[in-house]
């Protein structure tokens, strides 16, 4: 039993504290949050962990943290993500590395979950910039669906730190008790998704949940002490930690991920 455990990094938050503790990073590429320097140093931190690092694009909307949508027609949303792509990527080959895969953050991933329009255009990008790249989604999500269809490999994503409804969608962030901040029932989530399959729902009702990666938010309120229990958790339970992605073969890449090639 293996799973990736990411977080969304870059942000301006505790990376230093919280980065030993993932396999896969997804870096902000400078447009909802983060810019030159941090994306810089940000990837040298992930690489000394020998941790893989993904983009994580965002709408141009720093105001709201990238957390509101921001209406837009397709072709202009593809360029939005290849545009984020191409500036995360310089500094990953800076450093002699190769970027595994791509999440988008915010209300554009949860826009591509939802709109067959947008969750083509963000796969598009995705494929027209390297198809070796890996689509993370949230699982059973349009973007899943749309980046198989544009024959990518996805992994399909669960959250140790946000509750779910009934119906399989996250609990708005606007509604309380939507993050979990408890390191201990974060890490009880993670778990039953990782050996069960499941999440328990805000209403107590269980949430069938196919994952291949889970992810905490850099953000979270105690997000490294979270993601230290979460993976000494992960191991009780004998469940191996390991990235979602290959590195791109033939791609020079950095000694801490020589494993992954």
């Amino acid at each position: 039993m293996s799973i990736d455990f990411n977080a969304d990094v870059g942000e301006g938050m505790a990376d230093r504290e919280l980065l030993p503790f993932l396999t896969s990073a997804n870096v902000a590429c400078g447009l909802h949050a983060g810019n030159a320097n941090t994306m810089d140093e940000t990837v040298g931190l992930a690489l000394a962990h020998g941790v893989a690092i993904g983009a994580h694009p965002g709408y141009a909307d720093r105001e709201n943290f990238g957390r509101v949508i921001v209406e837009m027609p397709a072709g202009d949303v593809e360029r939005l993500v290849l545009y984020q792509l191409g500036a995360l990527d310089v500094f990953v080959r800076l450093h002699g590395a190769v970027m595994t895969h791509v999440k988008p953050h915010g209300a554009l991933y949860h826009t591509a979950g939802e709109y067959p329009d947008v969750a083509r255009a963000i796969a598009e990008a995705v494929r027209r910039y390297r198809s070796a790249l890996v689509l993370v989604g949230k699982s059973g999500s349009m973007l899943i669906e749309a980046g198989r269809d544009c024959g990518l490999s996805v992994a399909q994503e669960a959250f140790a730190d946000r509750r779910y409804q009934a119906d399989g969608n996250l609990v708005p962030r606007s509604r309380p008790g939507a993050l979990l901040t408890d390191p201990h029932e974060a890490a009880d989530q993670a778990v039953s998704i990782a050996r069960d399959g499941f999440a328990q729902a805000e209403d107590g009702s269980r949430v069938a949940i196919l994952a291949d990666t889970i992810c905490i938010h850099g953000d979270t309120e105690g997000a490294p002490s979270i993601a230290r229990l979460i993976r000494e958790r992960l191991k009780h339970e004998s469940i191996d930690v390991a990235p979602m992605c290959v590195a791109e073969r033939g791609a020079s890449a950095h000694p801490a991920l020589e494993k992954y090639v």
